[in-house]
């Protein structure tokens, strides 16, 4: 800056000639640092904007590519499984076809990669055949959300659902399923075709995009069925909440936003498109700094240069970094909150009893007391009976208060500190009783059903007229060869068996595996 003199000994005249040549060296340095910064904001703002187009057509291309791929995958199982349903209702599922069947699902699932197996069941979601050699053990599908969205519903499109773990190897699959139906329209059975995972996971990797990147296949509520980069814990997760589905998506079917992922945080460019065919989005993204790295590098080499001539541009500089430091640290502190998350609880909120990874965890360690000392393990499993027709009636409210009822009958029954009363899911509970032989299972079995019964529960779809429960008991001395999966089916098969010879009972699975029941009609 030109420094003033006041100095007594100079003329007037000297004055007044430095005067306007100072005020001139200031106006040009003035327009000299306003035509730079003006000229070095115009340059850099053009380009950004010109790479942000370039990579919101490139975010399009790879968005449309994902989305034919993910098309041609789900309508090939869409196909195979229209083409087995159509075989299927005109020739049923007796047990002579099982052999076909079992020949013609592993031919598709050769033929297609991308096919973990196919699968079919029956109307109350057992296995009757599958790709696999061996038709898997345990209690069926009836509780799985496909197989529920096909028992209520008659539409014969085929159906998308959440991502499951597959019950017979544990493989993250993609469930496409289909009713199947008999002759006359009735519902017989769902048929399924597996997609795994890793098929997508694959088929992420081949496309490159930057570190921050990130791709994923949704349905259209929002529920996240891949991603890349895969976070298991993710999986299933609801988008719902983000911008692509709570804003963009209800414009249009496809574009391109800038935003906040709602899973951690980074701001992307995303290009997202949802599916003719089917409910599903795709989307891919590649986060802000790694398309703007190469103008963020144009943009510090000319500020560099301009700062040469002004020194305000330091300014940008020093705020440009301060911005950086607070998104560092805002990022850091989002890491610290999501380490930060606990373990879920051990009992359920609406009942008290234990659940289901409480039971998972008292279970192991009895199997192994039970086998050490050759004591005998009991199990209970029971339900309400018509429990769906009480929600009918009398709407969910009051099932969640029937539900907490019969719990704390269930649980006035379990008098030893060993005793766990489980809320298995559903309206379905189990009792374990370590040291109880099956006859001391079936007296504590008739001790919940009556307690049920005193209750006079009001349930106007029962035949009774009130609430009633079906048991089933199951008690063996277990050892380091025995199955949890095992014991559990055992317990529910007399389950089943109680509720098919009519209800408000209590069943007795043997150790040879045939089933005793007690009739009850004290009603």
């Amino acid at each position: 800056m030109p420094i003033s003199h006041d100095d007594p000994g100079h003329t007037s005249g000297i004055a007044l000639k430095r005067l306007p040549l100072r005020k001139a060296a200031v106006l040009f340095i003035v327009v000299v640092c306003l035509s730079l910064c003006g000229l070095l904001y115009l340059q850099l703002e053009q380009s950004r904007r010109h790479d942000l187009a370039v990579a919101e057509v490139a975010s399009s291309n790879l968005t449309r590519a994902m989305a034919q791929q993910a098309e041609d995958t789900f309508m090939k199982a869409d196909l195979v499984l229209t083409s087995l349903a159509d075989w299927i209702q005109v020739d049923g599922f007796a047990h002579v076809q099982i052999p076909r069947l079992q020949k013609t699902f592993a031919r598709r699932v050769q033929a297609l990669s991308q096919l973990h197996g196919i699968f079919l069941f029956d109307q109350k979601g057992q296995w009757v055949v599958t790709s696999f050699e061996d038709l898997p053990r345990g209690p069926g599908v009836a509780d799985r959300d496909y197989f529920l969205f096909h028992q209520q519903n008659v539409s014969s499109l085929a159906h998308i659902g959440p991502a499951v773990r597959s019950r017979v190897n544990g493989e993250w699959i993609i469930p496409v399923s289909k009713r199947v139906n008999d002759k006359d329209g009735h519902f017989q059975g769902v048929l399924l075709a597996g997609i795994k995972m890793s098929y997508f996971d694959q088929f992420f990797k081949s496309f490159s995009i930057d570190d921050d990147g990130s791709m994923f296949l949704a349905l259209t509520d929002g529920t996240l069925l891949a991603r890349r980069p895969f976070v298991e814990s993710q999986i299933g997760q609801s988008l719902a909440k983000g911008a692509i589905f709570s804003k963009y998506l209800t414009g249009a079917m496809s574009g391109n936003a800038m935003i906040g992922s709602v899973l951690d945080g980074t701001v992307r460019l995303h290009g997202y498109r949802q599916l003719d065919a089917y409910p599903v989005v795709v989307s891919a993204a590649s986060s802000r700094d790694s398309i703007l790295k190469g103008w963020y590098d144009t943009a510090l080499k000319s500020s560099v240069i301009v700062a040469l001539v002004v020194l305000g541009v330091g300014l940008f500089g020093w705020v440009f970094v301060r911005q950086v430091r607070l998104g560092e640290r805002v990022e850091k502190d989002l890491r610290k909150a999501k380490e930060a998350l606990k373990l879920i609880a051990t009992h359920d909120s609406l009942t008290g009893l234990a659940n289901r990874r409480l039971f998972e965890q008292a279970l192991a360690i009895e199997f192994g007391r039970g086998a050490r000392q050759s004591s005998s393990l009991s199990l209970i499993m029971l339900d309400i009976d018509y429990f769906k027709r009480y929600n009918d009636a009398y709407g969910h409210v009051a099932g969640d208060h029937c539900l907490a009822e019969v719990a704390r009958a269930v649980k006035s029954c379990c008098h030893r500190t060993a005793d766990l009363a489980v809320r298995y899911g559903g309206e379905e509970f189990a009792v374990l009783l370590p040291d109880t032989d099956v006859h001391g299972a079936l007296v504590i079995a008739e001790q919940i059903r009556r307690s049920v019964m005193a209750k006079n529960i009001s349930h106007s779809g029962a035949p009774s007229g009130f609430v009633t429960v079906s048991l089933g008991c199951y008690a063996f001395v277990p050892t380091r060869l025995d199955s949890t999966e095992v014991f559990i089916g055992r317990a529910d098969a007399a389950l089943y068996q109680a509720k098919h010879s009519g209800r408000n009972r209590s069943a007795v699975l043997s150790m040879d595996g045939g089933v005793g029941e007690l009739m009850r009609s004290d009603r």
